[in-house]
This record gives structure tokens, C-alpha cells and sequence, in this order.
């Protein structure tokens, strides 16, 4: 079939949710719907083969889909075929989920990928600025993601799993992750409250939440200001490793917590400029990627792409 004629599903699977968009070759998404992660789990046939029936359904719903692009959150082998290490999921552990989907749709292609590397994908097919088509892409959310498109290709390591940032070690031999994930953000916003308790204003009582720390930044918040700036210096330190091992140019940053990625940049690229030499530096781009909430869908669905 021709990619430019025949739409795709793109099948983002979360801890929370699989998520579920029937795309056209231009990155429109023309029906959605998701299922309930738990609901799967607690499925007397277990998570594998649940999911195995729920891509069924939608394939019943949309005939005509002869491709199927799945992201995952963990590690999947070199080949693409089998789940390896999902830690939200771990039913999905070992499991050959290619077999097993091909075993019930023999006639469909179905193309496997760590959720990261998926999106880094989506934005070089359906993004809404011009990639160079070579970049780095990190995913900013409850953990931390990121993936390397080399020449318009998923760099995939020799294994199959490089480019995991989330657990690169930072500050304390802490990794990356808890540090400036979700809950690492959370932590930073705590610490500064009690560090700055005259300074909460609209953070006072509220629960806390990136809308929250990103509204509070807009109206000048210092807590919310201090809180992006410590992000943004230890994100810079490891862009800096990241950037003199790879010889990368363009970064691309998606998930929830690029919303602040206003905030962010200045002291991530202070620290950036402090520590690279002008080599590194003269060509550095460092965008917010284009594609935000629907960047699971669109980046599984752009794995059809890449036969």
C-alpha cells in the first residue's frame, strides 16, 4: 500500500492508559479512544493478551488499517519484536508482543518502539517545524525520556536501548530521573516552600502540579522561578555529557513538563554555554518540540513510516 493513501493506528501504551488514534499520512488524527491500563491488567487472560484482543477491537472498527505503530514505556529488543523491561506494566516483561499480535492479525504490520524514540519519530514526520533530520530528543514528564535520530533513523545502541538520559547519574549519584521527574520537581517545589515561606502566594494550600509551578512562573512566583531555574541547571549538566559524547546539534524537548521549558532554558542554557567550548556551541539549537499532547499517538503512528 502507498503511505500517502492509507491511514495507520498509532497505539500509545501507558501505565495509565493505551491510547489509541486512528492517523492520516498528514498527522491528523481522525478517531480516538483509550483504555483503562488497570482495566487490562486485572483481566483474567492477564495484560498480554487482553491487549492482544483490545488492538483486535480497534483493528474491527477501522478494517482498513494494514499498519500499527505501538510505543512502549521501557526497553524492547534490538529487533523490535519483544517487550523486554516495562516497568509500569510488568506482565509485559519477555513477552514476544509482535508474535503474539501477528499471530492473531496475520494481516497487518506492526512496529514496536520505546514510547521516546516513537515521538522523536512523530516530530520528524508530522512536526510543525523542519528537522535536520539528525537530533536529540528528550521527553520532560514523569520520568525522563529521550531518544537520537541519526540521519532520519532511530539510534538504537547494540543492544537496542541506548540513549536512556532518566538514568544517567547527576548530583548526589542520583539519576536524572528522580531528580528532575515528576516527583523530583514536586521535591525541589517542597524544599523551596519551606526554604522561601514568605515567598508561596498563589502556592499557598493548592495542590501541587506542573500547571500550577507553570502559572505561578508566568506571574513572576520566586518559588516557581527557583524551582525551574534548579531544573534547568541539572538538565543543562547532563546535556552537556550528553552533547560533547554525541556531537548533537539540534535538541528537541516534548512531554508534560516542557510546558515550563521557558523557565527552564535560561539557567539549562547558562550552564550549557558554561561548560561546552564554541565547537559544540555555534551550531546548538534547543526547541520545544511540536507536537505536546497528541506526540504518543502521532509518534506511534509514525513508525509506519519507517519500513
Amino acid at each position: 500500500m502507498n503511505n500517502q493513501l492509507e491511514n495507520f493506528l498509532g497505539i500509545d501504551v501507558g501505565g495509565t492508559y493505551v491510547k489509541v488514534g486512528l492517523v492520516n499520512p498528514k498527522g491528523e488524527i481522525l478517531d480516538f479512544s483509550k483504555e483503562d491500563t488497570g482495566v487490562l491488567r486485572g483481566s483474567s487472560q492477564g495484560f498480554n493478551l487482553a491487549f492482544v484482543e483490545a488492538v483486535g477491537k480497534f483493528l474491527q472498527k477501522h478494517p482498513e488499517v494494514r499498519k500499527v505503530g505501538i510505543g512502549l514505556p521501557g526497553l524492547v529488543s534490538k529487533d523490535r519484536t519483544t517487550t523486554l523491561e516495562i516497568p509500569a506494566i510488568p506482565e509485559l516483561n519477555g513477552f514476544n508482543l509482535k508474535e503474539g499480535l501477528l499471530l492473531k492479525y496475520p494481516q497487518v504490520d506492526f512496529h514496536l518502539e520505546n514510547d521516546a524514540s516513537a515521538a522523536a519519530v512523530g516530530e520528524l514526520h508530522f512536526g510543525h517545524s523542519e528537522t535536520s533530520g539528525s537530533y536529540l530528543f528528550i521527553t520532560l514528564g514523569t520520568g525522563i525520556g529521550s531518544a537520537l535520530i541519526m540521519e532520519r533513523e532511530v539510534f538504537k545502541g547494540v543492544r537496542g536501548n541506548a540513549m536512556e538520559m532518566g538514568h544517567m547519574l547527576s548530583r548526589g549519584n542520583s539519576r536524572l530521573e528522580p531528580l528532575i521527574g515528576r516527583n523530583g520537581i514536586l521535591n525541589i517545589t517542597k524544599r523551596m516552600m519551606e526554604k522561601y515561606p514568605e515567598e508561596l502566594g498563589e502556592l499557598k494550600g493548592e495542590e501541587l502540579g506542573m500547571h500550577l509551578l507553570v502559572g505561578a512562573a508566568k506571574s513572576n512566583n520566586k518559588i516557581a522561578l527557583e524551582v525551574f531555574s534548579e531544573v534547568g541547571e541539572i538538565l543543562g549538566e547532563a546535556i552537556v555529557s550528553t552533547i560533547r559524547i554525541l556531537d548533537v546539534t539540534e535538541i528537541y524537548f516534548g512531554g508534560g513538563i516542557s510546558a515550563g521549558l521557558p523557565f527552564i532554558q535560561p539557567s539549562m542554557e547558562k550552564t550549557i554555554n558554561q561548560y561546552l567550548t564554541p565547537y559544540y556551541l555555534k551550531d546548538l539549537k534547543m526547541n520545544r518540540a511540536t507536537l505536546e499532547n497528541n506526540a504518543g499517538i502521532l509518534g506511534a503512528a509514525a513508525l509506519c513510516f519507517m519500513d
